[in-house]
């Protein structure tokens, strides 16, 4: 099965482009520093959170399903943890806020930025015959995203010590996946 690999450097380079291009949209009138960290942040953070989901497709095929997601796991918590903390502050304005949802879908830097690659590899491993066939690649790599981003914001508010440790949260959001054939599944 052939499958296009994305350039992890293009990647990046055109994330940060255009959370740049966003960020200058969000400056005009804006009120404080709050949302430049933030912005700053994230154009730190999203290309490297980016890259390594555009990067699952140079892993199709290879290793087991559940490996190739637990750093993705990983990185994804601690990707919203950064993230979350400085996105409190900046978003306290209604005005700001609604800003940056315009911003964020002129430069087409929505949620399926990060469940399309992610998608995208589970349509692959499921092809293959990786993945169940009746999983939904779409609502997993959803549901993948929505434990990290929930691991983060009680890790945030409660402390590290309110869950199980980041790397045990990850294996239990991959595990509750439960992607892979029964014959296939990690214990």
């Amino acid at each position: 099965m052939a499958t296009s690999h994305v350039d992890p450097y293009h990647t990046s380079q055109d994330t940060r482009r255009r959370v740049l291009e966003m960020a200058v949209s969000l400056r005009e009138d804006r009120t404080g520093g709050s949302v430049d960290y933030f912005l700053a942040l994230l154009q730190d953070r999203l290309p490297s959170w980016l890259s390594l989901l555009h990067d699952l497709s140079r892993r199709i095929g290879k290793g087991s399903v559940s490996d190739n997601l637990l750093p993705v796991a990983q990185a994804g918590i601690d990707y919203y943890i950064d993230i979350q903390s400085a996105a409190l502050p900046a978003f306290t304005s209604p005005k700001v806020t609604v800003r940056f949802r315009q911003a964020v879908r002129d430069n087409d830097l929505g949620p399926r930025t990060e469940t399309a690659p992610l998608a995208a590899y589970l349509t692959a491993e499921q092809g293959l015959g990786r993945v169940r066939p009746d999983a939904d690649p779409e609502a997993s790599a959803r549901l993948l995203v929505a434990g990290c981003f929930h691991r983060a914001y009680i890790e945030m508010f409660m402390g590290a010590d309110a869950g199980p440790a980041r790397e045990a949260s990850a294996r239990e959001i991959i595990r509750e996946l439960r992607l892979e054939p029964a014959a296939v599944r990690p214990a």
